[in-house]
């Protein structure tokens, strides 16, 4: 396949927007890009803790670099660079890194209504 027809996007880190505790790059708007599951590119700094939250979507975290820990009602889990964590909906949930360094991961969300508005759209054949 030649390269012309590859999007290429770069971390573009001087573009995360600060959000819900945490800095972020959201996968989408991209033009042309049509998915069932909508993620984020996430960076905890050092001392960060995100909102505690609950939602309907699944959630899979793939931490990249780094290490924090996840809290999932009153257990709390360390993840780090090369570890997912899969979250299923309605599970109220934050992340903090109490640690030195920043933690880098990507969140990934989906449900059975993303999944159902993909199917229903049109794209070009």
């Amino acid at each position: 396949m030649p390269t012309d027809k590859v999007d290429f996007r770069r971390s573009e880190p001087e573009n995360l927007q600060r959000e819900h505790g945490l800095d972020l790059k959201l996968l989408h708007p991209w033009p042309g890009l049509a998915t069932p599951f909508r993620g984020a590119w996430c960076v905890l700094r050092p001392g960060d803790v995100t909102d505690r939250h609950q939602h309907r979507e699944q959630e899979l975290f793939i931490a990249m670099s780094g290490r924090a820990e996840v809290v999932v009602g009153g257990d709390t889990h360390v993840l780090e660079a090369g570890d997912l964590a899969l979250m299923p909906g309605s599970v109220d949930h934050h992340i903090q890194n109490p640690h030195e360094e920043d933690f880098s991961y990507y969140a990934i969300w989906w449900d059975g209504i993303m999944a159902g508005e993909y199917l229903a759209e049109e794209r070009p054949a």
